[in-house]
């Protein structure tokens, strides 16, 4: 198990590119859905005009 996490001599480079990794796909999780949100909100706010207007 130990020479898995040492992984040959690179593990100074390979677990630090994993968790960049993890955090780019957190990253990109958390901004998808502050997009969708901001989206869907835009779209809620321009349909209840269209309804007021119609």
């Amino acid at each position: 198990m130990k020479e898995f996490f040492a992984m040959g001599g690179y593990a100074w480079f390979v677990w630090p590119s994993y968790l960049l990794t993890f955090l780019a796909v957190i990253a990109n999780i958390v901004i998808a859905r502050r997009s969708l949100a901001a989206a869907q909100a835009e779209a809620r706010r321009r349909l209840a005009i269209a309804g007021e207007e119609g």
